[in-house]
């Protein structure tokens, strides 16, 4: 069995349904601004579509379980940075080793195949 299961393209397509997964909430954070509602809306829109279909093809090769749990960790820790860097979003050492705990279990999940 090889140690990472799936095509190279599959992992691929997989980060990037991660980064969509990252978009949405954000869009929804934008569509809370004032005159930023439908094209925050649009980019959640959008974000979703991408990530879906992504994760669509990612799926193909790779198990549904860590495909998932990939897929929602990325977006978590994703949308838990952007949060902090570009929305005020509360931070402290407990936050982000929580985060480094999501992204370990995700990681863990991926190598023992």
């Amino acid at each position: 069995m090889a140690l990472y299961p799936g095509t190279r393209v599959s992992w691929l397509y997989l980060f990037g349904a991660g980064l969509f997964e990252i978009g949405w909430p954000v869009g929804l954070k934008l569509a809370q601004t004032s005159g930023h509602r439908l094209l925050g809306i649009a980019i959640a829109i959008a974000c979703m579509a991408a990530s879906g279909s992504l994760l669509w093809l990612a799926q193909r090769d790779i198990t549904i379980g860590t495909a998932y749990a990939v897929w929602t960790g990325i977006g978590a820790a994703g949308t838990f940075l952007v949060g902090v860097w570009f929305f005020g979003d509360p931070d402290s050492l407990g936050r982000y080793l929580g985060v480094l705990l999501i992204i370990g279990g995700v990681a863990m999940l991926k190598l023992a195949h």
